[in-house]
């Protein structure tokens, strides 16, 4: 296979450049990362269908990475359960380390074989759920043989992944291959490629909770009551969508009920 992630940048002598040079430089490339991802939507709508099966199947999803890209996925599922008003658990990341180390890159354990199924195992996975490996590289061994066991084992995968051809795509039932191109720091995957990861998440988590019908029109109707920003934005979306007039009113019945869709359910809406 050809690590693309790991040629050389298409910029020289960095420490050259003045700030314009470097940001219009960086920007550059960033405008490469939407193409890449444009090319890889019908892979990426193939993967968010599987999960959307499993899911209301009773399934789970299981992100599976290490380095940026997994601790990314760590920032894409802890919000979900507030913004769409999904149970705990629904979508969940094994990140080599552990996510309770999320702040100290353990870079180290990326190379531990046996810790991603052991974490898998230890949630109890099964044929009903579905393993999302991430990986820019598509050789990480923490990724990789978690992979393979699954596969083994019948439970359905996919993949994440920035260069093509890669071991890891081989052990995925799904592969998604974004192909960004050599980073503007030679081998600095937290730039394009975590860039792509972070969009593609965004793309996955949010079509998926659009499919399992915790959406309405363009509003989060399922969104948990957190604080009080969130609870004006949730009494003034019940106004709009229920005809009520007066805040107060509304406000009470939201927080009596939980959410806007169960306040409109009470009123019939």
């Amino acid at each position: 296979m050809t690590k693309i992630t790991e040629q050389d940048s298409l910029y020289r002598h960095l420490e050259k450049m003045s700030v314009e040079e470097l940001t219009a430089s960086i920007n550059r490339e960033d405008k490469k990362v939407a193409l890449a991802i444009e090319k890889a939507l019908p892979q990426i709508n193939a993967v968010i269908t599987k999960i959307v099966s499993q899911l209301k199947n009773g399934g789970r999803l299981f992100y599976l990475g290490a380095g940026s890209g997994g601790r990314l996925s760590v920032l894409d599922a802890i919000e979900l359960p507030t913004t769409y008003g999904i149970s705990k658990g629904v979508v969940n990341v094994i990140l080599a380390g552990g996510v309770d180390q999320l702040i100290e890159a353990r870079e180290e354990e990326e190379d531990n074989i046996e810790a991603g199924w052991k974490a898998l195992e230890s949630h109890n996975v099964s044929t009903k759920d579905f393993v999302l490996g991430i990986s820019a590289s598509g050789t990480t061994p923490f990724v990789l043989e978690s992979l393979k066991t699954c596969q083994a084992k019948g439970i359905p995968t996919g993949c994440l992944v920035s260069n093509p051809d890669t071991p890891i795509a081989q052990y995925s039932d799904l592969p998604i291959e974004v192909i960004t191109g050599p980073e503007f720091i030679t081998g600095s995957t937290r730039m394009k490629c975590g860039t792509a990861q972070k969009m593609i998440f965004d793309m996955i988590s949010t079509t998926t909770m659009v499919q399992l019908g915790r959406v309405e029109d363009n509003k989060m109707v399922n969104v948990l009551l957190i604080n009080d920003k969130i609870t004006d934005r949730a009494v003034k979306m019940l106004m709009a969508r229920s005809g009520m007039e007066e805040y107060d009113l509304a406000k009470q019945l939201l927080l009596d009920r939980g959410s806007v869709r169960k306040a409109l359910d009470h009123l019939g809406k």
